[in-house]
C-alpha cells in the first residue's frame, strides 16, 4: 500500500497519470522535449534564415528589395552602423549560406542522414531539388551538398533526412572551446593567457597515444609530463582508444587543423595514469591506487585536477564505497575530482531511466558531470541533455540490522557539459587502429593507423567530464587559491539551466566557462575563514554570459544533497562549506524530520529549496523553475521503489552492477544520432 500512496503523491506533483488513468497514452504526451527533438530538423541559424526568405516571399518582395531590407537590418545591428553590405563567403569553392546569398542560389549545406536512409533515395531527392552531393564524411551519415536554399525545407521534410545545417566557416578555434565560452576568456587577465599553464591534470583512463599532435609536447603545449601503468600490462599507450580522446578534450593542443580540435586547457600538464586495459576494462583497486598516487605526488606535479571518465553502477552508499573514499581523500587534499555520471540514462527501448549515477560520481565531494548535446552548433539555444546521460538520484545504500536498505538518494549530476559526438585524438599502437576505432569504423574521422594526427568521434559522459576538468584548470590558473568546493560552487552557480530538463537530468545546468572564469577571477586570493565574510574583490557582475552571440542567464544556485542553495550571497560571502575537509552537501541535512540548512554552514541571505526543479523556460534561474516535487524530498525514509514512475521515466533496479566489481569506461561511444561537431574542412 505504501508504494501506491507514494506513486499517487509524486504523480500529482509531476502532472503524471495516477492509478486508473491510461499511462500508455499519457507517457508520450509527457515527453514534449523528446517529441520536439524528433521534429527539429533544421539548425537554428538556418531556420532563421529560411524564415526571412519566407517573409520576403509572402510580402511579394523582389530580390533587390529583399537585399535592401536585409542591408537595413544588418546596419541596425552593427555597433558602428557602417551599413556595409553583408559579405558573401566562398571557401574552398563552397558558397556559405547567409543573408548575402539569394535563396535561389546554390550554396553548401551539411546533411545528417537517418540511420536507415537509402543512399539511392536521398541522392535522387537532392538531384530533383537542383542540388548535388559534394562529399560524404566517412561512415558517419554526414553528407555535404550544394543546393538552392529555397529547396532546403522540402529536403528536410524527407524521412531520410535527420538534420540540416548550413556549411559554416571555421575559424582558428575549436567547437568545444567556442560553445563552452572558453575561447572568449583566454585574455581575460592582462598579461596572462588562460590555457591551464602550470596546472597538473591527471587523467586516470586507458592510457594515451603519447606521440599524438594533440597530446605531445610542443612549443605551445606542455603535453604529457608523466605516464604510469596500473594494469600490470607494462603499457602506457592507449590500445583501447578512450584515454587519448578524453585527454584531448581537456587539454588538446590548438596547433592541429587551425585549432579545430583544441581542448579547454590547451597548455596544462597532463599526467597519464593507465588503469583500463585494451578492452576498456579495469578494477577498482587499480583506480584507487592511481588516486592515491595523485595525492602522494600532488606537490611534484602540482596536481590540482583529476579526471575519472570511468565508473561502475553504484551499490554501496558513498559512505562505504571504496572508490568514493579514495576520491574523497583526494578532494580533502585539495584536488578537484571530476567524474563522469555514467551512460545509463535510458533502457534498450530508449525509455528514460532515473537512478543510474555511477560510482565514484555518487560521492557528494566529487564533481559529477552529465552529457549535453550541442547538435553541432556553437550557439547554446538548441543544446539538450543527451538521452543516454545518467540521471539521479544516487542509489547507493546501507543496510541496517533489520535488513532495511537506506538509500543515499542524492541529487546528481552537478552539471552537464558537451559530450555528444565530439572529435578528439585517435590512438594507434604498433601501426594498428585502437580497439574502439577498429570495432566501430564510423567513429573514424581522418587518417590511417600510425598517424599522429588521426582524430575520431566519441560520445558519452566520459567525453563531457574532461571538458569540465579542463575548465577547472583554467579556474585554478586564474585563481590558485580556490578550494575544490569553491570550484564546484562557482561552476554550478554560473551554469546555464537548459529548458525542459530537471535537476536530476542536468544538475545546475550546462557548463559556462565564461561565467566561471570571470567569477574565479573576482575571488580573493587569500580566502576568508569566517562565514559571511566578503569573498570577492569587486561587485558581483551581471549574472549572465554571452556565448556565440547569445546571452544566457546563470543558474544562481548550488546543488547540495536533496535540494539546492540559492541567492547572490553564495558568491559574495564566504560559506563554511567552501573550506577543505567538508562537502557542499554539509550545508543541508535532515533536522527534526525536515530538510533544512545546517546552522553555521552558510551565511545570511542564502536560501534552501528541498526538492527538484524542472526548468521549463529558457534562461531562468534554478529558483525560478517550476518545482517538480514540492514537499517531496529524496531523503532517506521516502519510498522510491523500483518501477515507480519518476517524471517521464522509471527508476533503475537497485544493485545492478556492470560486471560486479569491474569498472568500464563511461562512454556511449556512438552517441545520439543527431547533428554533431563537424570535422575540419
Amino acid at each position: 500500500m505504501m508504494k501506491k500512496v507514494f506513486t499517487f503523491t509524486i504523480a500529482i506533483a509531476l502532472n503524471l497519470p495516477v492509478w486508473g488513468q491510461a499511462i500508455q497514452t499519457q507517457t508520450l504526451k509527457d515527453l514534449p522535449r523528446a517529441v520536439k527533438l524528433k521534429k527539429v530538423k533544421l539548425a537554428p541559424d538556418l531556420e532563421e534564415l529560411l524564415t526571412q526568405d519566407d517573409d520576403a516571399r509572402y510580402a511579394g518582395m523582389t530580390l533587390a528589395q529583399l537585399r535592401q531590407q536585409r542591408l537595413q537590418r544588418v546596419k541596425g545591428k552593427r555597433a558602428d552602423a557602417s551599413g556595409e553590405e553583408p559579405q558573401r563567403q566562398k571557401i574552398g569553392g563552397a558558397v556559405l549560406p547567409s543573408e548575402a546569398v539569394g535563396e535561389d542560389e546554390k550554396q553548401s549545406f551539411i546533411v545528417q542522414l537517418d540511420s536507415n536512409a537509402s543512399e539511392v533515395a536521398w541522392r535522387e531527392k537532392v538531384a530533383r531539388l537542383g542540388g548535388r552531393i559534394q562529399q560524404k564524411h566517412g561512415e558517419l551519415g554526414l553528407v555535404t551538398i550544394e543546393a538552392p536554399r529555397a529547396a532546403i525545407r522540402q529536403l528536410a521534410a524527407d524521412s531520410n533526412i535527420a538534420y540540416v545545417s548550413p556549411d559554416r566557416a571555421v575559424a582558428a578555434m575549436g567547437h568545444v572551446e567556442t560553445t563552452t565560452g572558453a575561447a572568449q576568456i583566454r585574455n581575460l587577465i592582462s598579461g596572462t593567457k588562460l590555457t591551464g599553464t602550470g596546472i597538473g591534470l591527471a587523467v586516470i583512463d586507458s592510457g594515451m597515444y603519447t606521440s599524438h599532435k594533440l597530446l605531445a609536447n610542443s612549443p605551445s603545449h606542455t603535453g604529457i609530463v608523466y605516464s604510469r601503468d596500473f594494469t600490470g600490462q607494462n603499457e602506457i599507450q592507449d590500445p583501447f582508444g578512450h584515454g587519448s580522446v578524453v585527454a584531448s578534450m581537456a587539454a588538446g593542443d590548438n596547433g592541429l587543423e587551425k585549432g579545430t580540435y583544441a581542448g579547454i586547457a590547451t597548455n596544462t600538464k597532463i599526467i597519464n595514469l593507465r588503469v583500463l586495459d585494451e578492452f576498456g576494462r579495469g578494477i577498482a583497486s587499480n583506480v584507487i591506487a592511481a588516486l592515491d598516487w595523485c595525492v602522494t605526488n600532488q606537490a611534484k606535479y602540482n596536481i590540482r585536477v583529476i579526471n575519472l571518465s570511468l565508473g561502475t553502477m553504484a551499490k554501496d552508499s558513498y559512505v562505504n564505497d571504496p572508490l568514493c573514499q579514495a576520491a574523497r581523500r583526494a578532494v580533502n587534499a585539495g584536488i578537484v575530482v571530476v567524474a563522469s555520471a555514467g551512460n545509463d540514462g535510458k533502457d534498450a527501448n530508449s525509455n528514460k531511466l532515473y537512478g543510474g549515477i555511477h560510482s565514484p560520481g555518487i560521492d557528494p565531494s566529487v564533481l559529477t558531470v552529465g552529457a549535453a548535446n550541442t547538435l553541432g552548433t556553437n550557439v547554446r539555444s538548441d543544446d539538450v541533455v543527451a538521452s543516454y546521460s545518467s540521471r539521479g538520484p544516487t542509489r547507493g545504500y546501507t543496510t541496517d540490522v533489520n535488513g532495511v536498505r537506506h538509500y543515499d538518494n542524492l541529487l546528481k549530476p552537478d552539471l552537464v557539459a558537451p559530450g555528444n559526438r565530439l572529435i578528439g585524438a585517435s590512438a594507434s599502437l604498433g601501426g594498428k587502429k585502437n580497439q574502439l576505432a577498429s570495432t566501430s569504423p564510423s567513429l573514424v574521422v581522418k587518417g590511417g593507423p600510425g598517424s599522429t594526427n588521426d582524430v575520431m568521434y566519441l560520445s558519452g559522459t566520459s567525453v563531457a567530464a574532461p571538458v569540465v576538468a579542463g575548465t577547472v584548470a583554467l579556474l585554478l590558473q586564474a585563481n590558485p587559491a580556490l578550494t575544490p568546493n569553491l570550484v564546484k560552487a562557482i561552476l554550478m552557480y554560473t551554469a546555464q539551466p537548459l529548458p525542459g530538463f530537471n535537476l536530476l537530468e542536468q544538475g545546475a545546468g550546462e557548463l559556462n566557462v565564461d561565467g566561471a572564469v570571470r567569477m574565479a577571477k573576482l575571488v580573493q586570493t587569500t580566502l576568508p575563514t569566517t562565514v559571511g565574510a566578503a569573498l570577492l574583490t569587486a561587485a558581483l557582475p551581471a549574472q549572465q554570459s554571452t556565448i556565440a552571440g547569445q546571452t544566457c542567464n546563470w543558474s544562481q544556485g548550488v546543488i547540495t544533497n536533496w535540494g539546492f542553495l540559492y541567492g547572490s550571497n553564495l558568491m559574495t560571502d564566504w560559506q563554511n562549506v567552501y573550506g577543505n575537509g567538508v562537502a557542499l552537501a554539509d550545508a543541508t541535512g535532515m533536522i527534526n524530520g525536515a530538510l533544512s540548512l545546517v546552522a553555521g554552514q552558510t551565511s545570511s541571505g542564502v536560501a534552501f529549496y528541498p526538492g527538484v526543479a524542472n526548468i521549463k523556460s529558457s534562461g531562468i534561474a534554478l529558483a525560478d523553475g517550476i518545482m517538480l516535487a514540492d514537499g517531496i524530498m529524496l531523503a532517506d525514509g521516502i519510498l522510491m521503489g523500483d518501477g515507480i514512475m519518476l517524471a517521464d521515466g522509471i527508476l533503475m533496479a537497485d544493485g545492478i552492477m556492470v560486471a560486479d566489481g569491474t569498472l568500464k569506461a563511461n562512454s556511449a561511444y556512438l552517441g545520439d544520432n543527431t547533428a554533431c561537431m563537424p570535422p575540419a574542412p
